[in-house]
């Protein structure tokens, strides 16, 4: 039987307003992702605004920024409506989406007519979003693109024109013909294309897009990747194949590149009746060729770091100093013309709530950025005091600093130090680090000294940076090396690490 009835409960539940979660969004933020939010914030926001003069200390913003605290003494809880998270929190994902749609909406106004606002506050001024758009590096080539733009000029009928095409969108950014790692066959193109392709055609356009520049491309597997570049050298006149043994390089890609892969130079100078010299003259040779092809054309580009703060040694007080490298808040403001407007009471209500809406946002903005730097400074400061030895004696005396432990001792959450130190950089003396890099586990020494993963990878780089490339150590004597300096590890933890550092097998390792 169903009822109705009408009772009183206490419960405990985690309240988010949407200016906390500005606040952990802009925490969390990189320094070039809070750097476009601010000038996607002074585009929409019309009372925000940003001294040009670099002269100005920032000191006359941060006492404007104060005085519209003062004036505004609301209660921030006024005219939001919270965020209850439990179990089923489906409902409250979708009112922080809205939220979060709100703060980036420029429509703040009732009525949804702000333009007059914001175009009146930028008359007479530069358009920075279309300085943005016109600063922006313009999209590069991809490889596709770069193929059939050659492919456009390769002399051959229509049909052999059309199933090149076909091949060309089948080829992936390394440059393969290939589908998830397995070679792509000329019948399956052939039963994909929306117009009818004749296998013969697929196979003459697919020999010519083999010609096609950067050498290499669309070869099925490694072997034929790198004999389409032998070949290609071997026929180039400009002289890019002199000094190559090219029978003897080409022996050993169609025969001995798994025996190359294992460093068997003995058994492939007994099989080639050639001598070790001559081999490793050869894969020498080798070398120049690319194994991927296709990452020579297009590609993104890797962004640049800036970091967020600078470690540097002060020498007279023998401790590491902390400065922050960009502080943007100090010269944002809000706008005193609007400040005047709203305290007048001009305009009507809906002007007015639109402004003051705007007031508020910009005032949590600039609180959120000033917290966001309280905070990475705090989090910063208690890295540096805790890996003193890192900076003064190098990677290999890296502690273990669990993130846990940076939040109890600074009184936040761990999620805080978490958020703080996600996509931070910071330049020290020995280089520019991920900031959460300093926070791992570890093991201890036999002297009871606790070492951080990171410095033990270094110790065993060291060993085997160290060793006779005659007879390079096995994973079992690395052991004993580190044993030798008071760090046990299984056998099985020193395989797992080499291989995380890239680093080969002892035979691999060896040279001859």
């Amino acid at each position: 039987m169903i009822s109705q009835s009408m009772g009183m409960r206490m419960d405990q539940r985690q309240m988010l307003t949407p200016r906390m979660i500005q606040s952990m969004e802009i925490l969390q933020l990189p320094l070039m992702a809070l750097e476009e939010r601010i000038e996607q914030e002074l585009t929409n926001n019309p009372v925000l605004e940003m001294r040009d003069n670099e002269a100005e200390t920032g000191e006359q913003a941060v006492a404007e920024n104060q005085e519209i605290r003062d004036e505004a003494r609301e209660d921030y809880s006024e005219g939001e409506q919270t965020l209850t998270m439990k179990e089923d929190a489906s409902e409250d994902f979708d009112r922080l989406a809205r939220i979060s749609d709100y703060f980036e909406n420029e429509e703040f106004s009732p009525n949804g007519n702000s333009s007059s606002f914001r175009q009146s506050s930028y008359d007479g001024e530069r358009d920075k979003k279309m300085d943005a758009m016109n600063n922006t590096a313009s999209r590069g080539v991809n490889l596709q693109e770069h193929l059939l733009g050659e492919w456009a000029f390769v002399d051959c009928s229509k049909e052999v024109r059309q199933a090149g095409e076909a091949i060309i969108n089948n080829i992936d950014g390394d440059g393969y013909l290939r589908r998830e790692g397995q070679a792509l066959p000329l019948e399956e193109i052939q039963k994909e294309s929306k117009i009818p392709l004749a296998l013969p055609d697929l196979e003459a356009a697919l020999r010519l897009v083999q010609t096609l520049e950067p050498s290499g491309v669309g070869a099925r597997n490694l072997r034929e990747c790198l004999l389409i570049q032998l070949d290609a050298l071997e026929q180039d006149d400009d002289g890019a194949g002199d000094g190559h043994d090219f029978d003897l390089e080409r022996a050993l890609i169609t025969d001995h590149l798994k025996d190359l892969e294992m460093n068997r130079y003995p058994q492939i100078s007994k099989k080639l009746g050639r001598p070790i010299d001559e081999l490793k003259a050869a894969v020498k040779k080798l070398a120049c060729l690319h194994p991927h092809p296709g990452k020579q054309v297009g590609g993104e580009d890797a962004p640049p770091i800036i970091p967020d703060a600078i470690i540097y040694y002060d020498e007279d007080q023998d401790k590491y100093e902390i400065e922050m490298t960009h502080e943007p808040a100090e010269n944002l403001y809000i706008s005193g013309m609007w400040r005047k407007f709203l305290k007048e009471k001009k305009g009507d209500k809906q002007t007015r709530e639109f402004l003051s809406n705007n007031v508020r946002n910009a005032r949590w903005l600039i609180e959120s950025i000033e917290q966001r730097k309280s905070t990475i400074m705090r989090v910063i400061r208690a890295v540096v005091d805790a890996q003193r030895d890192f900076f003064d004696k190098g990677p290999e005396y890296l502690r273990p600093l669990p993130m846990i432990l940076v939040a109890d001792q600074l009184g936040i959450h761990v999620a805080t130090v978490s958020r703080a130190v996600s996509e931070k950089w910071i330049q020290t003396p020995r280089g520019v680090f991920l900031l959460r890099r300093f926070f791992s586990g570890g093991t201890q020494s036999a002297e009871g000294e606790d070492m951080s993963w990171d410095a033990v990878k270094e110790k065993l780089k060291t060993i085997i940076g160290d060793e006779n490339k005659d007879q390079p150590l096995n994973d079992d004597e690395i052991v004993e090396k580190l044993k030798e300096q008071g760090i046990v590890l299984a056998r099985r933890t020193v395989a797992k690490y080499r291989k995380i550092l890239n680093i080969p097998t002892a035979r691999q390792r060896r040279e001859f």
